[in-house]
């Protein structure tokens, strides 16, 4: 099942108030991507465990996340936190960043493309300091949609509802007059707590047809 609701009734509740906004979550949704396994990698090549991390790197993820360090501040942390030199740092960083990004799920984003004028169309994703720069050089986000709202440039994350509703005010409409697609259960749930009509992405054909239906 594509959506946490039935997808009957997203399309009634949509054809009544009238949906005018697309948001969409970008890392497995519009970007394909694995699972982060670059620590586990280096822990490997240099012959650590993990109880051989410093504590700096184990929490430096959740700060970049709100965007509360620098991304010199992230390379320092993986420099100290494995007791490596800045070569290998930055090579640490490289592979961080080419996980990160993925590939290009050029289907969906050829999608999201197409909605626009007709409707409002965003990017909200829970995301890490320097996102911004990488993506747009990447794949151009930012002159594929309206509006991109990142968890580290405004300092919260999904599901936390405030930034369902940032993103709904960045774009000129309702949380009733929004649909939201994303592969995390919890963040559609943090969007159906707000009134935004929620997608669960599980494939391509699934969620562009279930869009279909909600914005004929």
């Amino acid at each position: 099942m594509t959506t946490l609701c039935s997808a009957e009734w997203c399309i009634s509740r949509l054809v009544a108030v009238g949906v005018r906004a697309a948001i969409f979550d970008i890392g497995g949704v519009l970007e394909v991507t694995s699972a982060m396994t670059f620590i586990a990698d280096w822990l490997g090549r240099l012959r650590l465990s993990f109880d051989d991390v410093g504590p700096e790197l184990i929490e430096i993820w959740a700060a970049g996340e709100l965007g509360t360090v620098t991304e010199s501040q992230v390379r320092e942390a993986i420099r100290t936190g494995l007791s490596v030199d800045q070569q290998i740092a930055d090579a640490v960083i490289t592979d961080m960043w080419k996980q990160y990004l993925g590939v290009a799920n050029t289907e969906l984003i050829d999608y999201v493309a197409r909605l626009r004028p007709r409707f409002r169309t965003g990017l909200l994703s829970n995301s890490f300091v320097g996102a911004r720069q990488r993506e747009s050089a990447a794949y151009g986000f930012e002159e594929l949609v309206d509006e991109i709202v990142y968890s580290h440039e405004v300092g919260m994350t999904k599901p936390d509802p405030e930034i369902y509703l940032l993103a709904c005010r960045r774009l000129g409409v309702e949380p009733g007059e929004a649909v939201f697609v994303d592969d995390s259960e919890m963040a559609v749930t943090g969007a159906e707590s707000v009134g935004i009509t929620a997608i669960l992405h599980e494939s391509n054909a699934r969620t562009i047809s279930t869009l279909d239906a909600l914005l004929s």
